[in-house]
């Protein structure tokens, strides 16, 4: 049986790089979008409107649409591999069954060759959860706030990410500075608690204690070794970013002035998919505040997004400040950098 769940683990990581290799060509619909419900925008939002030539894509899951974009997935990919698959799997990952039942669309499940795979977490199902969403001020390539990231996916939780481009390059690294006296990422503020805090692996113990399992014995603590032993996950998140090329260490220079006083974008993916680290990195280098719900293998948020969309797929983006739905990586990138920048580069 452990020899099994191996091999299921191994095929379950390779899924979304084999089919990365199979290129098709992109075709776009004229269909709508989705207009979201607009009763909770700001009335200091600053107003954006989607370019009247923008078409929205059709969904391809785990398929690289463009040939173009091989290299931004090898290098994700290798980014990957160097992480170990840290935050691939939710903590507590579990098979629930290799043959689920194919008529129930409303639950998640992955179909590979005959069988069709139904997987949760053994864990997390009474653990406590935020009312609020944690508010983390963060960059992309840090190593320090990948630790944070990788918890959060690990947790399951839903986060309001608020980027500090080489952590001193945006309004919110001001926004910081004012309130601690301090530009140091990451900065964790829990809502929910009245907590804030500097300090990664202080940030990891508190959501591992405030989030994960309260009965501890439900799983192998040694088993996060490659997130809580710092030197190790320091050393491979900063040759992981150098990979990657430090993503969001500059503010990108046409990106709008006032995108930090945008409504938060809703990003659903998680840290290691190859397709939502460059829609990740996009919004962290034009500064635009965005709520990532976690969907790592074993996300109850799977199911979620199943009853949300009628499919799952990620990155998956919801724009409260322009009405917009969509999928696919690329598409998304550009749809942002045409929204919230002043020219195209």
């Amino acid at each position: 049986m452990a020899a099994l769940k191996f091999l299921s683990i191994v095929i379950l990581c390779s899924i979304p790089l084999m089919n990365a290799f199979t290129p098709l060509q992109t075709t776009r619909t004229s269909g709508g979008s989705s207009i979201l419900s607009m009763n909770a925008k700001k009335k200091s939002a600053p107003k954006v409107e989607v370019p009247a030539d923008f078409q929205i894509p059709e969904p391809k899951p785990l398929t690289l649409t463009r040939t173009s974009d091989l290299p931004a997935v090898l290098k994700s990919s290798a980014a990957l591999v160097l992480r170990l698959a840290t935050s691939v799997f939710v903590l507590g990952w579990k098979i629930d069954s290799f043959f689920y039942d194919e008529n129930d669309t409303t639950k998640y499940s992955l179909k590979v060759g005959p069988f069709r795979i139904r997987d949760t977490s053994s864990v997390l199902g009474d653990a406590p959860r935020p009312e609020k969403p944690l508010i983390l001020y963060e960059y992309d390539s840090s190593p320090f706030c990948k630790r944070v990231r990788e918890t959060i996916n690990l947790l399951d939780l839903t986060v309001e990410y608020r980027p500090c481009p080489g952590a001193r390059q945006s309004a919110f690294s001001q926004e910081m500075l004012k309130k601690t006296g301090k530009q140091t990422i990451p900065y964790l503020i829990d809502p929910n608690t009245g907590t804030e805090m500097f300090e990664s692996d202080d940030q990891i113990q508190y959501l591992l204690d405030t989030y994960g399992p309260q009965d501890k014995s439900l799983y192998d603590t040694k088993a996060l070794w490659p997130i809580t032993f710092s030197a190790f996950s320091v050393i491979t998140s900063t040759f992981a970013a150098l990979v990657r090329g430090m993503p969001g260490s500059q503010r990108q220079v046409n990106a709008r002035s006032d995108n930090e006083e945008m409504i938060p974008l809703e990003l659903w993916g998680y840290e290691a998919s190859p397709f939502v680290k460059p829609v990740r990195e996009k919004l962290c280098s034009l500064a635009l505040p965005h709520q990532i719900i976690s969907c790592s293998r074993g996300s109850a948020n799977r199911d979620k997004m199943i009853e949300k969309t009628g499919r799952f797929q990620v990155p998956y983006l919801v724009d409260p400040n322009t009405g917009l739905e969509l999928f696919e990586s690329p598409e998304i990138c550009e749809y942002l950098d045409a929204v919230y920048t002043t020219t195209t580069n």
